[in-house]
């Protein structure tokens, strides 16, 4: 990838987008760009796509923020955005780093909100932080609008709409389009098919969502594989026409997106 790029990467639950976000993670971060990897999905995924292993319970960034007085919520003291997402991110391979909201159990959210309001702090700080504008930023939304509408990727230089060749998950994709174009419409929303087995399956989706398709990723053994067994698709199958499909979204990414706001 020649510049940074920032993604947020949507689309209906079980489509693939962890499995596309993690891998084009690792992809860039290969070429020795630092990528930070954007997890605010409450259910796993993005870690197992990257192969950094399980969640942490309870996950870094709780340590963030605190409650105030009168009940709001801010930063502990001497964190802010960029510190936060420099100190609470872990290490995943090939050098990328992973910042999670945090993911629920039986509890719900309540063990988590801090997380979660230092998470929606962080994506909006990393928008013009200098410590940031040259990293690639990969987030991986959660199925659903509500994230898109209420402005969880406001660094998204362009949103994949992840789609199957499926009526349900086109109906999703669609919503999810009118809803990125809305919040943001600088930003390139962008369609990519994914699980295709053949031209008929991209020309389908095509059909399915009216607009063309930016790229298309092949319905891959390896890759669904991988996805069994809870590992990352790029080590599990890396010669896996799968991955040479992302790798080739990724090089297509570069010169189809606007570049970080300069410092």
């Amino acid at each position: 990838m020649s510049r940074a790029v920032r993604v947020a990467v949507v689309g209906k639950g079980g489509a693939g987008k962890s499995t596309i976000a993690g891998t084009m993670a690792r992809i860039v971060g290969r070429t020795g760009t630092p990528v930070l990897a954007l997890d605010s999905d409450l259910m796993p995924g993005l870690s197992l796509s990257l192969g950094s292993g399980p969640d942490p319970v309870p996950p870094p960034l709780i340590a963030a923020a605190e409650q105030k007085e009168g009940g709001h919520w801010g930063w502990c003291e001497g964190v802010d955005a960029a510190i936060a997402a420099q100190r609470f991110a872990t290490d995943a391979p090939d050098g990328v780093r992973l910042l999670q909201r945090g993911k629920t159990g039986r509890e719900g959210l309540r063990p988590i909100v801090a997380s979660s309001k230092a998470f929606w702090e962080v994506v909006h700080g990393l928008v013009d932080a200098p410590q940031f504008a040259d990293w690639t930023l990969i987030g991986d939304l959660p199925a659903g609008p509500y994230q898109i509408a209420d402005d969880w990727a406001p660094y998204a230089g362009a949103y994949l709409v992840v789609v199957q060749p499926t009526v349900q998950s086109a109906l999703t994709a669609k919503r999810a389009a009118r809803l990125a174009r809305k919040r943001s419409p600088d930003a390139a929303v962008l369609f990519v098919a994914n699980r295709t087995r053949g031209e008929q399956d991209v020309r389908h989706v095509e059909r399915l969502v009216g607009e063309p398709v930016f790229a298309s990723v092949p319905a891959d053994e390896g890759v669904a594989a991988a996805e069994r067994i809870g590992t990352a698709p790029i080590d599990h199958a890396p010669d896996a026409p799968a991955i040479a499909a992302i790798e080739e979204l990724v090089s297509r990414l570069a010169t189809t997106t606007r570049r970080a706001p300069p410092s």
